[in-house]
C-alpha cells in the first residue's frame, strides 16, 4: 500500500514524545451550539489498571508528565484542556505546572469544601486557571465554588429534567457556562438546547437522525470508489481521472487544494489530469483523499472529519502488527463514520460499498478479527480502559505499539484537517 504522507514536519523523535504523551490519555470533544470544538476533556489514567479518580497521586503525576513531555496545546490543538482534579491535586499545587491560560481545572464531585480548598481555588483563579464543577448538582455550602466557576457540567444520565430545571433556577443570575455531559443522541442534544445549555459533551454528533430508505447520491458512491482506488499500490490514473471528473464539486475541491499546494507555480492548474501531473502521485493521493472525506462530511461538525481521519490512519498503521490489510483497515476506520457524514444508516450504505464482505460486516458491527482495531479505538475514545485493555490482551497485541499508532494518527489527522478546511 502507498502510505498517505501529509507532511515531513513530524520527525520520529517528536512522534516518540507524542506516543508517550498519549499513552494514558483519551480526549473527548466539547462542542458549542454551532458544532465547533470549544475544548477537550482529557481523560487520564495512571496506568494499565487504574482510573484517574482511583489513584489520585499516580494519575496526577501522569497528568504532569503528559503536560511536560507532550504539552497540552498539542493534546488539544491549542484549545482549552479540561482536566479532572482531585482535592489533593489542587491543594498540594500539583496542577500549578499546567499552563493556566489553556487549562480548565475540573473539580470532582464530593470534594470536602474546606476553607483551605476554597482559598486554593481563589489563588488558582488569580493565576489564570479556569474552574469547572464536574457532575454538578446543588448541595448546601457549594455557593463559594459556584461564584468562582467558569463552567458547570451536568450529567444528563444522572440528573433528571426536574433536577436540571431546579439547577437552572439557582443559577439564573450567574454568568457561568453550562455544559451538558453524556449527550449521546440528537434527542438529548435538542433537549439540552431547549434547557439553555450552550456547550455539549458526548457523541451525539456522530449519531445524526438517520433517514432510512434515503437514496444515496450517485456522486457519494463515486467518491467512495475513488477513495478505494487511492489506496491501491498502483494507481489506475485513467480510471481515477474519469471518476473524479464526474463529480464537479469534488473536482473543484481537488483543484483548489492542488493550486494551494503548488502556490509557487506561475500558472493555475485547471484540470484533473494536469493536477496529477503537476503534484505527483503521492501528493495527489493525499489531496484527493482529504478532498473526498471533506466532501462526505461537508454538512457535519468538523470533529466528525477529525475523528474519521484518526480512525482511518490508526487502523492503517496498526494493521501490520495484527496481520490485517492496511488498505482495508484504513477504509474501515474512515468509513465507520459514514452514517454520521451522510445521515444514512450503515445498513443502507453497506450494500453499495466496493469492499470485501468481511469489511462490510465489520462496518455493520460484527465482532470479527477485521474489526478489533476499530473496536479498540472506539473504547479508547470513550476512556473505557478496561474494555480496550481486554481487546489487547485477548488478541495478544503489543500495547506500546498500539498506543504509538494512535499517537501518530492524531498528529496525521491534525495535519490533514488543516489542509482540508
Amino acid at each position: 500500500m502507498a502510505t498517505l504522507v501529509l507532511s515531513d514536519d513530524n520527525p520520529s523523535a517528536a512522534q516518540s514524545d507524542l506516543a508517550g504523551g498519549l499513552r494514558y490519555v483519551a480526549r473527548q470533544p466539547i462542542l458549542d451550539l454551532r458544532g465547533r470544538v470549544h475544548g477537550y476533556e482529557l481523560l487520564f489514567r495512571s496506568g494499565p489498571e487504574s482510573y484517574f479518580r482511583g489513584d489520585g497521586d499516580m494519575a496526577t503525576r501522569t497528568m504532569i508528565d503528559n503536560a511536560m513531555i507532550f504539552g497540552l496545546d498539542r493534546l488539544t490543538g491549542g484549545l482549552p484542556a479540561f482536566v479532572n482534579c482531585t482535592g489533593e491535586a489542587l491543594t498540594k499545587g500539583y496542577v500549578s505546572i499546567l499552563p493556566p491560560s489553556m487549562t480548565v481545572l475540573e473539580l470532582e464531585p464530593g470534594l470536602i469544601l474546606t476553607p483551605y480548598l476554597i482559598s486554593t481555588c481563589r489563588h488558582l483563579k488569580a493565576e489564570g486557571f479556569r474552574l469547572a464543577l464536574d457532575d454538578f448538582s446543588w448541595s448546601p455550602g457549594v455557593e463559594p465554588l459556584v461564584k468562582m466557576a467558569d463552567y458547570i457540567k451536568v450529567d444528563f444520565t444522572l440528573l433528571a429534567a426536574v433536577g436540571r430545571r431546579y439547577l437552572r433556577e439557582k443559577l439564573s443570575d450567574s454568568p457561568v457556562a453550562m455544559i451538558a455531559q453524556k449527550v449521546e443522541t440528537q434527542e438529548d442534544y435538542r433537549q439540552a438546547c431547549q434547557e439553555g445549555f450552550t456547550l455539549f459533551q458526548g457523541y451525539y454528533f456522530c449519531r445524526p437522525v438517520l433517514q432510512e430508505h434515503r437514496k444515496i447520491p450517485a456522486n457519494r458512491i463515486f467518491q467512495i470508489e475513488i477513495l478505494e482506488l487511492l489506496q491501491s499500490s498502483t494507481l489506475d490514473m485513467s480510471k481515477l481521472s474519469q471518476l473524479v471528473k464526474r463529480d464537479p464539486s469534488l473536482t473543484y475541491r481537488i483543484l483548489r487544494l492542488v493550486n494551494t499546494s503548488a502556490g509557487a507555480m506561475r500558472q493555475e492548474v485547471r484540470s484533473i489530469d494536469a493536477a496529477m501531473s503537476v503534484v505527483g502521485e503521492e501528493a495527489f493521493r493525499r489531496i484527493a483523499t482529504i478532498a473526498i472525506t471533506s466532501e462526505l462530511s461537508d454538512e457535519q461538525p468538523t470533529e466528525v472529519l477529525r475523528m474519521s481521519y484518526v480512525r482511518g490512519r490508526f487502523c492503517e498503521l496498526a494493521a501490520a502488527g495484527c496481520a490485517l490489510d492496511p488498505t482495508e483497515q484504513y477504509l474501515l476506520g474512515m468509513l465507520s463514520l459514514l452514517p454520521a457524514m451522510m445521515g444514512v444508516p450503515m445498513e443502507e450504505l453497506e450494500p453499495s460499498l466496493p469492499l470485501r464482505d468481511e469489511i462490510r460486516k465489520a462496518l455493520l458491527g460484527a465482532e470479527i478479527p477485521e474489526r478489533r482495531l476499530l473496536q479498540w479505538l472506539e473504547f479508547h475514545e470513550q476512556g473505557d480502559w478496561a474494555d480496550s485493555d481486554a481487546i489487547i490482551q485477548k488478541d495478544g497485541m503489543n500495547s506500546a505499539e498500539i498506543l504509538r499508532c494512535y499517537a501518530d494518527a492524531v498528529v496525521w489527522a491534525e495535519a490533514a484537517l488543516k489542509s482540508a478546511v
